[in-house]
């Protein structure tokens, strides 16, 4: 586990993921179940459960027999994600099993839930060795991905020479995907894009005293030079000289100046260029407008836009892909101090409209008001800005779908994208009725409406004032889906969760496809 010393240099906790081909020995062999509905026939007791339906490729019908007569035997529960571990019967390549439920025969298995059966049976591993994941051959990146995912451990500040040993802190030496011919491919890709999702949950869970402005700058640059990127760093000077009066203003109470980064992936040439902008508050307050004592410790994730804008240039990188990505990433911690903002401040915003602060803990979407006006300067066909900006989303959609908002048809473009990955992106109107709200009697804009109705429709009305026109805009709202406060699932821990590094990266290849 890393130290304070560390931890901004820390790789993501992944089990390491490998292809094969044929059942190869492990530790621990993990297989799906499906239930198979009641019992019937002469001697069939009434209300008897009939054993489930094994679903493990590559293994023998005497063994899927014995497997599914086992999990009959000790109740195993088919709930998507649920498992159960049992004793390895013959004809198993392994020393135990780890049955995972996958609902019930008949449905379709979706690649959603092949992620999620993965990601729940990875973590049931910790600490047993070597797994084999038999689930499907045919649709290896789907496992690999959610088991990938699954695996993720977060990273812990501790003491140089300390460290825990308990098995949870223990994942499996390897996770081994069982894939049909041609999946080795598929394999590495789930895995990077698992390594680059981790690394957007690391940003995220990082310490606030640790993650700040200037270290996320730092970091971001590092992990785009690494990747090849083209990097570019504005601090405090360049951002007062630039006429940057968002960031500045939100990140003028702290004693750690605010940053913009950009990060530059190219494609080829003439190729789509697509702008990519996150919310980076690496701690909020709320300012002047503080907010409420409890709870504030979840707002080290306020930056959860801007870590997965970073990861998922990184990850376009990684994987080659054929359009020009270009990341503005605005990052400050929103302090209430001497030198903070007030409500009742003026601000002009890069590009020069004005805005009328009423209050102070509305702040991510002055920094990114900002960001996109820079990126538009860029002309880039498309544009995706994306932040833990309100919690009228939760109201709205609760704490696992992003609210999507924006140009119509890229709008529902991005949604349909971010559910086909399991993110769950739904459409969201910006009715023109909530406009007037933002009307003010002394500046261009005010940054929040005089009432609480849709709060975040008129943040998104806000923005989009800030776009350029003939640019395909989407808004993407993760203030819930970013950060989950409950128990693991499926292959979300509790923590950072990494959305929406998925739907962008979807986003992405849709475009570098179709245009």
């Amino acid at each position: 586990m890393p130290t304070a010393d560390s931890i901004l240099d820390h790789t993501p906790d992944l089990a390491p993921i490998e292809a094969v081909t044929s059942p190869v020995a492990s530790d621990v062999v993990v297989v799906g179940i499906a239930a198979a509905g009641t019992a019937s026939g002469a001697d069939a007791d009434p209300g008897a459960s009939a054993a489930p339906v094994v679903v493990a490729p590559g293994l023998e019908g005497e063994a899927t027999a014995a497997l599914a007569t086992l999990a009959r035997s000790v109740g195993a529960a088919t709930k998507v994600g649920s498992t159960t571990r049992v004793p390895a019967p013959a004809g198993v390549p392994g020393g135990s099993v780890v049955l995972v439920g996958l609902g019930e025969a008949g449905d379709e298995i979706s690649d959603e839930t092949l992620r999620r059966a993965a990601g729940a049976a990875a973590r049931a591993c910790r600490g047993l060795g070597s797994a084999l994941v038999l689930l499907d051959a045919e649709r290896a990146e789907a496992v690999a991905l959610g088991a990938g995912l699954g695996s993720f451990r977060p990273a812990k500040v501790t003491a140089k020479d300390g460290g825990r040993g308990d098995d949870d802190e223990v994942g499996p030496d390897a996770l081994r995907v069982f894939t049909g011919a041609g999946g080795t491919d598929a394999v590495s890709r789930g895995d990077t894009i698992a390594q680059c999702v981790g690394l957007a949950r690391d940003l995220v869970n990082t310490p606030p005293n640790l993650l700040f402005p200037g270290s996320f700058a730092d970091r971001a640059a590092e992990l785009g030079r690494e990747a090849g990127l083209e990097v570019e760093i504005l601090d405090e000077t360049a951002l007062t000289a630039g006429g940057f009066g968002g960031i500045l203003a939100v990140g003028g109470g702290s004693s750690r100046g605010p940053r913009l980064v950009r990060l530059t992936h190219r494609g080829g040439e003439g190729r789509p260029t697509v702008a990519l902008v996150g919310k980076g508050v690496t701690f909020d307050t709320g300012g002047i407008s503080i907010k409420p004592a409890a709870g504030m410790e979840q707002m080290t994730m306020d930056m959860g836009g801007a870590a997965a804008v970073v990861a998922t240039v990184i990850l376009a990188a990684r994987l080659g892909l054929d359009v020009t990505v270009v990341a503005t990433v605005p990052m400050a911690e929103n302090m209430p101090s001497a030198t903070a903002y007030r409500p009742g401040d003026v601000l002009t915003m890069y590009g020069g409209t004005t805005v009328e602060v009423q209050n102070t803990d509305a702040e991510g979407r002055l920094i990114l008001a900002d960001a996109i006006v820079r990126a538009c300067e860029d002309s880039p066909s498309h544009l995706i800005d994306t932040a833990t900006l309100t919690g009228a989303q939760m109201v709205a959609l609760g704490k696992k779908t992003p609210g999507v908002m924006g140009t119509e048809d890229f709008r529902d473009r991005v949604s349909e994208l971010s559910r086909s990955v399991g993110e769950g992106g739904w459409s969201m109107p910006l009715p023109e009725e909530l406009r007037d709200g933002l009307d003010s009697e002394v500046a261009d804009l005010t940054n929040v409406t005089p009432h609480r109705w849709g709060g975040m429709l008129s943040a998104g009305l806000f923005l989009r004032e800030f776009v350029a026109d003939g640019v395909d805009w989407a808004h993407i709202d993760v203030a819930g889906p970013a950060y989950n406060d409950g128990a693991p699932e499926g292959y979300l821990p509790k923590g950072a969760t990494g959305v929406p590094v998925r739907t962008m990266l979807a986003v992405l290849e849709d475009i570098a496809a179709q245009g």
